[in-house]
């Protein structure tokens, strides 16, 4: 297929070379000079010049609602997937076609959160509890941290949004919330204006106790899940890339593009199991905009 990819920062590379690895022809848009892809400067440009199947929005978090109107109003119809998270606020009006859209929350695909989501299946949950952190300079090496877009709340960084992923599965696994309690903001002195840490007290549909720790500060990074059921205890790794059921520790080989890749097929050739779909993109960004709410007013936010 041919595609288009928005934004040619790390996360737009490693789309685009992941796409071109599949097979598929892969033209960019950015402002800067790129040297392996056709390039363009704007959407209009790109689609005034080729039609394309698919298109992956993936320049500054701020810039995504933009683009997706702007693919809209030129007419395009194709796919489209736009990274996490969705928007960085919910738009005032959102009359949209939002078919074929989807937002890449690729760690859906990743081998332990597949293997967790089999285990539970049914099951009661009794209480859910993730830990996701690293040291924000550390996180694109070679890149000044305080002039990425993480380090602005403007551009839609901090790690509410950054770190949605956790949000995402979470309630993939535990069902939509009905209350968020928050507390968070920036507390270190990283060079940043966006929030460093946040923790989150949840309740869902199916699990009435759900805590959310995540920061940009761990030196240690970590991204841990821990479920307790009726019948025992999982505690999955998704750094280290292990799973322990009840004590009984096993390693899962995750090749570190799989889930990327394994999400672009699934969208691609329409297995909509699993890709995140617009609708529960737009319901982790009412939850991000929710927990900021309870953590600045210091109450329960309720759906």
């Amino acid at each position: 297929m041919k595609c288009l990819v928005v934004g040619y920062g790390s996360i737009g590379k490693r789309h685009a070379d992941i796409l071109q690895e599949l097979e598929h022809i892969v033209h960019v848009v950015s402002r800067r000079n790129v040297h392996n892809f056709p390039r363009y400067k704007t959407i209009p440009e790109a689609l005034g010049t080729s039609e394309f199947d698919y298109v992956v929005i993936c320049n500054e978090t701020v810039k995504h609602y933009d683009s997706f109107v702007l693919l809209t109003e030129i007419g395009y119809c194709g796919k489209k997937l736009i990274e996490k998270p969705l928007f960085h606020k919910i738009p005032e009006f959102l009359d949209l076609d939002i078919s074929s859209t989807y937002v890449a929350y690729q760690l859906r695909f990743h081998s332990v959160i597949l293997k967790m989501l089999q285990l539970i299946n049914s099951k009661r949950l009794h209480t859910v509890h993730v830990y996701v952190g690293q040291y924000l300079p550390d996180w694109r090496p070679g890149t000044e941290y305080s002039k990425s877009y993480s380090a602005s709340r403007d551009n839609g960084g901090g790690v509410l949004r950054d770190l949605s992923h956790d949000l995402d599965y979470v309630t993939w696994f535990a069902g939509r919330w009905k209350r968020v309690a928050a507390i968070g903001g920036k507390v270190s002195d990283l060079s940043i204006d966006s929030d460093d840490v946040f923790s989150l007290l949840l309740e869902t549909e199916r699990c009435s106790l759900i805590t959310v720790q995540m920061n940009y500060l761990d030196r240690l990074p970590r991204r841990e899940i821990t479920i307790n059921l009726d019948d025992g205890t999982l505690k999955g790794d998704l750094i280290n890339n292990t799973l322990e059921i009840n004590g009984k520790l096993s390693r899962i080989d995750v090749e570190r593009n799989k889930p990327y890749r394994d999400m672009h097929q699934a969208v691609l050739t329409d297995d909509l199991k699993y890709p995140c779909s617009f609708r529960e993109g737009i319901e982790i960004v009412k939850l991000i905009e929710c927990a900021e709410a309870a953590a600045k007013n210091r109450k329960w936010v309720y759906r």
